[in-house]
């Protein structure tokens, strides 16, 4: 049925109309939500009952930012500040990534001491920092993150040069655990002493930090910047040659899963069969209290160029017969007054026959020890050389 022609105008104006506001919501966004200062107020007020200077209920902010980090700040600001706080303190409130739940409690509990005008030192910063290096830490100045200006305080304290304190405060010190931080401070004054660039403190702090993981007795103590190079660059060394053998362990490993037999331990080889040794001498025999030998095997890459590299001798070379089961090491220690010593390398063949007996730079084994090895060989049966 044909439509009239006020019909077909009052269609066309609907599709207009309709065409119209489809337009209008594509060139209008929606409207933005009104900021939240009630959430912003209750983010900062949290961990710091009583502590505020201002009632909340008070807050009139002329902000337009939507934004809860700039609002949290806004409100810590209103709440807490007395005085103006440097950018260093604030970050905490913008951004806390990377940052643990008690990390960020700390940051913020420097914050609001700060800024209500309290002393930081008394508040619990002198298990940190001297009175001089808070000073410091308080009058950083320009875009420097929380972590930076705390090294930065420290290094201050032991150079007049604000280059180096600078330099130090960008390297991996500044991300080193707070709970390590009178190890650190030492490795801080040591390059204070030294001109080294940002890289290369970096690149020593990876070797000081893997030296001090390995023994919390680890020290810079009578060391010189050329020393740590030289150490450093031996320790790249050992890296690479225990990579080296573990990419042979690995190959000989998915070969022998390839056949029937079962998988060694995760980063070792199978190795002999003979068990670990260990004797006490009797008081009458020991030359000091508490004197203990033990023979133990090496079967990992870390422990075979560990060795190498202690004794001073290629131990390491013979990682491809380990791995083979061409040949087992061994390694005979002392342990007397809480210390232990090295004192022979033992090389033993699929036979149990020593082929070789060995201490530090290769030297033959001291009639004392030679007596142990003795005691151990007769006790697993191990065929020593006349």
């Amino acid at each position: 049925m044909a439509r009239s022609m006020i019909q077909r105008r009052q269609d066309a104006e609907r599709e207009r109309i309709e065409a119209y506001d489809a337009r209008l919501r594509q060139v209008f966004a929606a409207t933005r939500p009104v900021p939240d200062f009630e959430r912003a107020l209750d983010d900062a007020r949290s961990g710091f009952a009583g502590m505020a200077i201002r009632d909340g209920a008070l807050w009139r902010p002329k902000l337009k930012t939507r934004d809860r980090a700039r609002l949290r700040l806004a409100a810590a600001r209103y709440l807490y500040a007395r005085y103006p706080v440097s950018a260093a303190l604030e970050s905490v409130w913008l951004d806390s990534a990377g940052l643990d739940a008690n990390e960020i409690a700390f940051r913020k509990s420097w914050y609001v001491t700060i800024a209500r005008g309290d002393s930081l030192y008394k508040a619990g910063a002198n298990a940190w920092l001297s009175r001089k290096e808070v000073h410091c830490f308080l009058n950083v100045s320009g875009d420097i993150g929380f972590a930076e200006a705390f090294w930065l305080a420290i290094a201050r304290s032991y150079t007049d040069d604000q280059g180096l304190a600078a330099r130090l405060a960008r390297t991996k010190i500044a991300r080193t655990p707070r709970h390590e931080l009178a190890f650190w401070r030492e490795v801080a004054r040591f390059f204070c002493g030294y001109s080294a660039s940002k890289e290369e403190i970096d690149d020593l702090c990876d070797y000081i930090g893997a030296m001090h993981q390995r023994g919390a007795a680890y020290s810079l103590k009578g060391r010189t910047l050329a020393s740590l190079r030289r150490q450093m660059l031996d320790w790249h060394r050992d890296i690479a040659a225990i990579e080296r053998i573990e990419a042979m362990r690995r190959r000989a490993a998915g070969r022998n899963q390839r056949g029937a037999g079962t998988p060694a331990e995760r980063g070792a080889w199978d190795g002999s069969r003979l068990e670990d040794w260990e004797w006490q001498p009797s008081a009458k025999e020991a030359t000091v209290r508490g004197e203990r030998f033990f023979v133990r095997q090496l079967k990992t890459a870390e422990d075979l160029v560990a060795e190498s590299r202690a004794m001073h001798h290629c131990v390491s070379m013979y990682a491809a017969k380990c791995i083979a089961g061409n040949a087992s090491i061994w390694v005979l220690r002392r342990t007397a007054l809480g210390k232990i010593e090295r004192l022979l390398t033992i090389e033993l063949d699929p036979q149990n026959r020593a082929v070789q007996v060995r201490g530090f730079g290769n030297r033959l084994a001291l009639p004392e020890e030679r007596k142990v090895v003795e005691r151990w060989a007769k006790a697993r049966g191990v065929v020593l050389r006349a």
